[in-house]
């Protein structure tokens, strides 16, 4: 499985923000859209961070009710690992665990073409599995 079926399955919608915009923004996107990151966007559409519950969390606890007053620019996470659609899903899955992040944009030839989740990875991973073990029940039955 590779990132390119993960995509096919869960759809190329990205939740996005813009620097500029204020964490409550933000905030609202995340809520609206049942996201756990906002992808954050130049205006040319290039990828500058992302924001994430885990900087919203960080933001909390470093400046507690004054984060409100600051702007996504300034509590985005950056830069940000990217991936291919061709990358194997395993090799994704072990990066994110191993640098401890759960949301990787799916770039190809600058282009963005989706966001994926440690959840979207795991569940094609189980649905690949799954698929197998059906497969050789059915094969044992003949």
């Amino acid at each position: 499985m590779h990132v390119a079926d993960i995509l096919s399955s869960k759809g190329y919608e990205v939740i996005t923000a813009a620097a500029s915009d204020s964490l409550a923004t933000a905030l609202a996107l995340m809520v609206e859209h049942r996201v756990g990151a906002v992808l954050v966007l130049d205006a040319q559409k290039a990828i500058v961070g992302i924001l994430s519950e885990r900087d919203l969390v960080r933001a909390l606890h470093q400046y507690g009710r004054d984060a409100f007053e600051r702007t996504v620019g300034e509590l985005m996470t950056a830069p940000v690992i990217t991936c291919s659609p061709r990358d194997p899903a395993t090799a994704i899955m072990g990066m994110m665990t191993a640098q401890r992040f759960r949301h990787v944009p799916v770039v190809e030839g600058g282009r963005l073409l989706g966001l994926i989740s440690i959840g979207d990875v795991v569940k094609g991973q189980i649905e690949e599995v799954q698929a197998e073990v059906d497969a050789l029940r059915r094969y044992i039955s003949l």
